[in-house]
């Protein structure tokens, strides 16, 4: 007999890597959720950045239904056409020449960091493999992404690490200049770090940072994975900078909530490779890469980017009512809906006390840190939603301030 589907048995049956909420979400539609008491939910936090276009979105479905009789999957072994039609889109709208598809984020940047070193090493000499990266980065789970990430305690107890990867300050130039040198393969940054609680790369970083890559042969790699796909309000933020970079990596949004990730990159970068270098099962499947179309031709809208700002002046807008009354919040950061609140030294350490009181009054959020509120909702959440929600989330916050 089937046991009861519960929170309790997440505790019995799953490998504990996670701290999942107390409810259960069963079913969405645009930026509500409803659990297994039907009780509803504001959702602010988009899974984490994925829900672009909230739940359950009409264009994605009907896409999903039609080509689920068609076509699901047929390895590398064969190409498909739904793969080939989402690779030109990223083409004609970024800098790419080349497109790799794969299935998270974590598989886009190993594929990245992959291509860099194979690269370098090809066209320069063996020895020019050190990775630059930056304190409180996030670049995935596996072993060299999570070493590649600036955050010690994703990486630590697993045995031995990647060699030659070298953590610095973000938005410290001369920190890179301090570590750039002719063994430099690749430079990898987040245009806004995710994880490390929203902070942007100013301009001066970025295009000295550019600069040095030029200087010493070293390839600019972009992790989009969290700030691309319409998030800050441009189909990505290296167009925001004028900054182009060598690679980029592309995830969560891309599919609207579908599985899938791209690495984009220039031809001259990607002449090194040859078959059998790099591979994924699963990755460029006809399913997802169906979905992705529709979500990408959705999200590089002028109305959904133009109405990306529009929306985050609404949240500051009513984060600034909140911090008038209770005095939680010191900034805000991030671009875009890619939002951050940072709290107040009084309030550091409890992000998550306000996770934990949002979910108890019905609106869905994040933190990106101990001491920062993350909110990433879909990037076409109505107005009314908005405000729904953030008028639950300020009970949510009295809660704490007078707990």
């Amino acid at each position: 007999m089937q046991s009861q589907i519960s929170r309790e048995l997440f505790d019995e049956i799953i490998l504990p890597v996670y701290s999942p909420a107390q409810f259960i979400p069963v079913r969405g539609f645009g930026s509500r959720v409803w659990d297994q008491n039907d009780q509803e939910y504001i959702d602010f936090a988009g899974g984490i950045a994925v829900n672009a276009l909230g739940h359950c979105h009409p264009k994605l479905i009907k896409t999903l239904k039609e080509q689920s009789e068609k076509l699901w999957h047929v390895s590398n072994v064969f190409t498909n056409e739904p793969a080939l039609m989402l690779a030109q889109k990223l083409i004609e709208h970024t800098f790419a020449d080349r497109v790799f598809f794969a299935n998270s984020g974590a598989e886009a940047n190993e594929a990245a960091f992959k291509l860099a070193r194979y690269y370098t090493t090809k066209k320069f000499h063996p020895y020019k493999t050190k990775i630059i990266s930056f304190y409180q980065s996030f670049h995935g789970r596996t072993f060299f992404t999570v070493s590649v990430g600036g955050q010690a305690k994703y990486s630590d107890g697993f045995g031995p690490k990647p060699a030659d990867i070298v953590h610095i300050p973000f938005n410290n130039l001369e920190a890179v200049k301090a570590v750039m040198d002719d063994h430099t393969c690749a430079v990898v940054l987040e245009p806004v770090q995710g994880e490390g609680g929203l902070t942007s790369a100013t301009p001066e970083f970025l295009k000295g940072v550019r600069s040095l890559c030029d200087e010493y042969n070293a390839l600019l790699i972009f992790d989009e994975v969290q700030c691309g796909m319409g998030r800050t309000g441009s189909l990505y933020t290296y167009q925001q900078y004028n900054i182009i970079p060598d690679i980029l990596t592309s995830a969560k949004a891309l599919g609207g909530g579908f599985p899938i990730s791209a690495m984009l990159t220039t031809n001259e970068i990607s002449e090194v490779m040859h078959a059998g270098v790099h591979g994924t099962t699963y990755g460029g499947n006809p399913l997802a890469c169906a979905v992705g179309c529709e979500a990408f031709d959705i999200i590089n809208s002028p109305e959904v980017l133009q109405g990306v700002e529009k929306r985050r002046a609404i949240f500051i807008g009513m984060l600034e009512e909140i911090n008038e009354k209770f005095k939680v919040f010191r900034e805000y950061r991030g671009k875009g809906l890619l939002l951050g609140a940072e709290l107040q030294p009084t309030f550091y350490n409890r992000a998550h006390d306000f996770l934990t009181a949002a979910t108890e009054f019905k609106v869905m959020i994040l933190n990106a840190g101990p001491n920062v509120l993350r909110f990433t909702p879909s990037l076409i959440i109505t107005e009314e939603e908005i405000k729904e929600g953030m008028t639950r989330f300020a009970k949510a916050v009295e809660k704490v301030v007078n707990a």
